[in-house]
């Protein structure tokens, strides 16, 4: 699939990349997110990791919920993303979860591994079986489990996502 990258992507690309260098020198993460919709910002998000002592503060997922704040939605229907790296395995499923339409990324992982920002551990974690994995994953066979997704199922007004 071919995609024209427009004067308007480029524009953005660079204020994600302009976020995340401005942001290093704030303190943060050199990663940097911009959420568009219809041509126009609906929000910005820069890496607060060490800033907020919060390892899920990533660039996009902060972008993710400042931009669902402002939309009163937990959907990003239509928006595009661009973000100054190829997203994580964690700001990549965010990005999918908030649905958006296209993410257009600068720096790839290679180039965030070339920093120590190296990601493909978790790819290969995903991938294992649970007891094997650095950080063992161990079910409970427990029937109160299970209480809270029956009663979800049965529920005639619930929110679907």
């Amino acid at each position: 699939m071919e995609v024209k990258i427009t004067d308007n992507d480029r524009k953005f690309m660079k204020m994600a990349c302009d976020l995340a260098a401005k942001n290093v020198d704030n303190g943060g993460g050199p990663f940097g997110a911009v959420i568009v919709k219809d041509g126009k910002v609906v929000a910005t998000g820069v890496n607060t990791v060490t800033i907020d002592n919060d390892p899920t503060a990533h660039a996009e997922v902060n972008a993710v919920r400042n931009a669902c704040r402002a939309a009163a939605n937990f959907k990003l229907d239509g928006c595009d993303v661009y973000t100054s790296c190829e997203p994580c395995p964690m700001c990549l499923s965010a990005l999918y979860w908030a649905g958006v339409r296209r993410i257009f990324y600068g720096n790839t992982q290679l180039d965030a591994r070339a920093i120590d920002f190296d990601d493909n551990f978790i790819y290969e974690e995903i991938a294992r079986p649970h007891l094997s994995r650095s950080i063992p994953c161990i079910h409970i066979d427990d029937d109160s489990a299970i209480v809270a997704f029956r009663k979800w199922e049965a529920k005639t007004d619930k929110t679907e996502y």
